[in-house]
This record gives structure tokens, C-alpha cells and sequence, in this order.
């Protein structure tokens, strides 16, 4: 530590929260390691809070260096966004446009590096620029119709529900860049897809340029508002009534036909009660339920961990940061799934997943697999749940959540749920309780297969939709409604979908208890029509009918791909 003659006297805490910081004062704290966030035009220095912060560090990482007002108010209390003040370090003024985060590849220079820039508008973002991806860095072929067709033929630009199309993905250079790759003559046939669908979303949605983009969070906010008023973040418990008495049912079910000795039904209700009680852990991961962190996260810990051996401080840990990136191919862990699925032709070239921390390898098998991932889609969902167990035991096991701060002790109340799972899932009822080795391969297999559409589900709202970086400037409403789409269904068979047919609405108010959707479904609807953005809805079958195409898409990317890279070895040129 610095002695106290070499340091310049402490300012006062109030005049050190007001003073004004310039664009490029903000760039030499990031450049100095720094985690800079910056919340209704204050500057917070989040570094001591990000070793506490329950949702996990990367979720902050996403952040550094942009306005997260929306991100933070979206996903915190009032009294959570009262105790940031306390990292404040001053302000901004204006209108703030936003760096590319570190983590994200942004590059940042100290003060003495910027002292050899004189015009400080050297360090902002043009109105009429933005830093979309580069063409190698970003997917593209549309997914609702035809690769090779117009994108005018594609456009549907009716407000209210539209029907898109698209596929896409990052990393950050500025138009201007992307104009000059567009004319270099060796422009790969891949960058030229993702230079299409940049420009497709570009037409579809409204102008990257700050002013626009201000004008839609105004419009955002003013819908948030509304909903306050209306009381739809209340959430009813009379309808929690009613999941209760549907999961006692199924339990039931479960407990009676597996006495009765019918294993194949016992284990068909046992997994159908995991698909349900799935949507209810959903519900608390979000504070959903009671809107008490601690509360939630022990009913979600109760459910997820005791009763369905899965850890909800994984799923939070991946769920946050898939909330903030959604469909970004180098950073949402929801669109990760090599070997087995690609949604964009970005992973052909082995990306670095920033959350997973590893190259995601498009080796011999992962080419095997995206040639036929339109055929094994559902057949590998059907193995998703034991996916879950992984990610689940690794996070856990490997201390990867919070050590310090409120949620310290969810670690080990957590690895006591998946003690107590094992013990009477595996032991109790697969070992002791059903004879035979056959009668327990089925048991298991199908107790696990049944919840197949719950990954459906999952998947469905975001594999068919955009994964193009459209840069930095682009609102956090803009982008939600841009990479996420919702299932059109009727309101008897919303108890199947949980709240996940809504992951659109879902998107834009996380905090928001799931059996208020429909209701603000209306409310959303004439925000997209005011903002002139398209909001995506599909029915079910139609959904999954799109994502399919997409996949397919992608797989005939890659064949046309791989056939290039044979004719060059053979020198058929």
C-alpha cells in the first residue's frame, strides 16, 4: 500500500460521487483491470462486489464499460440497486455510448496512452456506425426461408407478430470495416452469408443509431411502468395453488403404479412431475415467486437439488449470463452445444466459448454430427437430462459459484440435495425397489426421456432467431425481442409449457411470475408496434418445424463448406 505522503488527500464521498468523468477517464480504470459499469448515468467500480455477486462474475464481465441500467433494474430489487450506490465514483453525462467489454475482445487504453489522441471523439461511436461483427465472425444464412433468397422476399415488416428469418453471430469491427472486408474479391462465400443476414436484421429492425435505439429504451421504460402499475409483478399464489395440486398428482401417480409394480407408467409420471417442477425452479431462479432472493433460492434449491438432482446454482450461473448475451455464438452458454448442434456457421471455425473458457472444436465427430443434426435433434434431446447432471456435478464439485456474500452456503446445501437425489433416486428406487436389470436400464431411460420437450421448449425460443452481433449500440429490448421468439398457444395448455412459451415477454421482464405472461403478451404487443419492432410468435408445431429448417440450413452449410475444403486439397481449382 501507497504511504499516506504519497497519496493525495480523500475526497469527500459526496463530492467523489458527483464529479463528472470523461469517456476516457472510464477507459483507463477498464484498461487498469477495472470492472466499470455504468447505471442511470452513474459510474460504479463493482471490483470488490464482484467476488460476491450471486449471479456469478462473468454475468458482471458482460457489463464493464456499458450502460446497464435496464440489465441491473431488470434483474435486481429496489433494495438490491439502492446498495450499489455505495460503488459509485461518479457520473457520466449525455448519452452514453457503450465499449465493447473485455471479455468480449474490447481493447482499452490507459490515460497515457490516450494523451496521444486529441480529439475525443475519437473514443465514440459515429450515429451512424455501430460495431457489428465481422463477417467471419458472425452466422448467416436466413432460416424461415430459403439461403438464396431476396432479403426483400424475407421482410415482413407488419407490426405486431411477424414470421423472420435469420441466423448469425460476433465479434466487433465497425461498418465501415465490414464495407471494405465486403469488397475484398477472396471474401469467403461463409462471410458473405453473415454479411447478408447482418443486413437483414439491420432492415428489420430499427436504426442502430443512439438516437433511435434512446428512443426505443424510452418507450421500454415507459411499458416497464405499466406493468408496475398494473401489478404484474405480484405474482398470484392461488395459481401456485394449483401447480401444487397438479405435482401431488403426478407424484402420486408415480408412487402408485411403480407399489403396483408398472414401471414403465411410474417412471412416465416421474418424469413428466420433473418436466413440471422444472418451470417452478425457473420461477425462483428469477425471484419469481416470493421476490426474496433468499426465499426463492431456497425453494429453487429444495426443487431443483433435492427433488430433481440438478443444481440451480449452475443453472443461474449459466442462466444470467444467456440472459445478458442471449444468442451470442462466443458467449451464451444456451447456444453452445458442439459437437452435437450448430446454429451458425461461426462454429465451423472453433470458436472460444468465453463462458465455458475452452475452444469449442469443430474436429471429425463435431462434422459428423452437424452434417445430420436436422435428423438427431430429438433423439439427442432426449439425453439432455444428463447433460444436466454433468454441468451440474462440475459446477458444484468444482467450487465454480460463489464463495463469498449471502450465497457462500448454497455450495454445500446444494452437494447435500444431490447426496439426498442419488440416494433416493438412485438408490431407493432404481437399486432397491425395481427387480431386474432390464426393468431398471427402462426405468431410468424413460423417467429421464420423458422430459425431452422440456429441452424443446427450451431451445425452441432462441435456435430459431437471430445470432447476429449487431454491436454495441443496440438497446437491451431491441435485442431480446431480436434473438428470442415466442409459442403461440391456447391458454388451456400453458400448465405444459410453464411460462417458456413466453420467453420473449420472459426476456424483457425476467422478475416477472410466469402466470402474468398472457396478460402482458397484449402490453408487449403494442410496445413492438410503437417501437416498430417485430415481435416473433409461432404455434408449437410451426416452431419446431423453423428450428429444424435452421439446423438443416446450417448442416448444408457445412457440407458445402467441407466439399470446398476437399476440391482445394485435391487442387481441383
Amino acid at each position: 500500500m501507497a504511504s499516506s505522503n504519497a497519496s493525495p488527500p480523500p475526497q469527500p464521498q459526496s463530492t467523489r460521487k458527483s464529479q463528472v468523468l470523461q469517456r476516457r477517464q472510464v477507459e483507463a480504470l477498464i484498461a487498469n483491470g477495472h470492472s466499470i459499469v455504468i447505471v442511470d448515468n452513474k459510474v460504479l467500480k463493482v471490483d470488490a462486489w464482484v467476488p460476491f455477486h450471486p449471479g456469478g462474475d462473468k454475468a458482471i464481465a458482460h457489463m464493464v464499460g456499458r450502460d446497464a441500467t435496464d440489465e441491473v433494474d431488470r434483474f435486481h430489487s429496489e433494495e438490491t440497486r439502492a446498495l450499489m450506490e455505495r460503488y459509485q465514483i461518479g457520473r457520466v453525462e449525455g448519452l452514453w455510448v457503450n465499449f465493447l467489454p473485455p471479455i468480449q475482445g474490447g481493447k482499452f487504453r490507459t490515460l497515457e496512452q490516450t494523451g496521444l489522441v486529441e480529439d475525443d471523439s475519437a473514443f465514440y461511436v459515429a450515429p451512424e456506425q455501430d460495431t457489428s461483427s465481422t463477417p467471419s465472425s458472425v452466422d448467416g444464412s436466413p432460416i424461415f426461408e430459403p439461403a438464396d433468397r431476396p432479403a426483400a422476399s424475407i421482410r415482413r415488416r407488419n407490426v405486431g407478430d411477424v414470421h423472420m428469418s435469420r441466423t448469425s453471430s460476433t465479434s466487433s469491427v465497425s461498418s465501415a470495416e465490414l464495407d471494405d472486408s465486403a469488397q475484398k474479391p477472396k471474401m469467403s462465400v461463409m462471410d458473405a452469408r453473415t454479411q447478408r443476414e447482418i443486413d437483414l436484421d439491420k432492415s428489420l429492425y430499427p436504426s442502430l443509431d443512439p438516437a433511435t435505439q434512446a428512443d426505443v429504451v424510452e418507450k421500454y421504460r415507459n411499458l416497464e411502468r405499466r406493468i408496475e402499475a398494473e401489478n404484474l409483478y405480484q405474482c398470484r399464489y392461488s395459481s401456485y395453488a394449483i401447480e401444487g395440486v397438479r405435482y401431488a398428482l403426478f407424484f402420486s401417480l408415480f408412487v402408485l403404479f411403480l407399489k403396483w409394480g408398472w414401471y414403465i407408467p411410474s417412471a412416465c409420471f416421474l418424469g413428466t412431475l420433473w418436466h413440471q417442477l422444472s418451470f417452478t425452479v425457473h420461477d425462483a431462479g428469477h425471484m419469481g415467486i416470493t421476490h426474496d432472493f433468499m426465499t426463492d433460492t431456497v425453494i429453487g434449491m429444495l426443487v431443483a437439488d433435492y427433488c430433481g438432482g440438478l443444481s440451480i446454482g449452475w443453472w443461474k450461473f449459466n442462466h444470467n449470463v444467456h440472459h445478458l448475451v442471449t444468442n451470442s455464438t462466443e458467449h451464451d452458454p444456451d447456444i453452445q452445444h458442439m459437437p452435437f448442434f450448430a446454429i451458425s456457421h461461426k462454429f465451423f471455425e472453433s470458436l472460444r466459448s468465453t463462458y465455458y473458457e475452452r475452444i469449442m472444436t469443430y474436429d471429425a465427430f463435431a462434422k459428423f454430427m452437424i452434417r445430420y443434426q436436422h435428423y438427431l435433434y430429438y433423439i439427442i434431446l432426449c439425453f439432455g437430462r444428463f447433460n444436466l447432471y454433468r454441468l451440474s456435478l462440475s459446477y458444484l464439485f468444482l467450487g465454480q459459484g460463489p464463495r463469498k456474500g449471502q450465497a457462500w452456503w448454497h455450495r454445500y446445501f446444494e452437494i447435500v440435495g444431490q447426496v439426498f437425489f442419488w440416494t433416493w433416486y438412485g438408490y431407493g428406487i432404481v437399486y432397491k425397489t425395481i427387480p431386474g436389470g432390464w426393468n431398471k436400464f427402462a426405468f431410468v431411460m424413460i423417467s429421464h426421456m420423458i422430459t425431452m420437450p422440456l429441452h424443446c421448449q427450451i431451445t425452441l425460443s432462441h435456435f430459431a432467431m437471430s445470432t447476429a452481433d449487431l454491436g454495441t449500440t443496440e438497446s437491451f429490448p431491441q435485442k431480446m425481442l431480436r434473438t428470442t421468439m415466442d409459442v403461440d398457444c391456447p391458454q388451456w395448455l400453458d400448465f405444459f409449457h410453464g411460462g417458456l412459451q413466453y420467453q420473449a415477454i420472459h426476456h424483457l421482464f425476467p422478475r416477472m411470475p410466469r402466470h402474468n405472461f398472457r396478460r402482458t403478451q397484449q402490453l408487449v404487443r403494442e410496445f413492438c408496434k410503437e417501437a416498430n419492432i417485430p415481435y416473433a410468435t409461432f404455434g408449437f408445431i410451426d416452431g419446431n418445424k423453423v428450428v429444424i429448417g435452421k439446423l438443416g440450413d446450417v448442416s448444408r452449410q457445412a457440407a458445402i463448406l467441407a466439399e470446398c475444403q476437399r476440391t482445394i486439397t485435391r487442387g481441383d481449382h
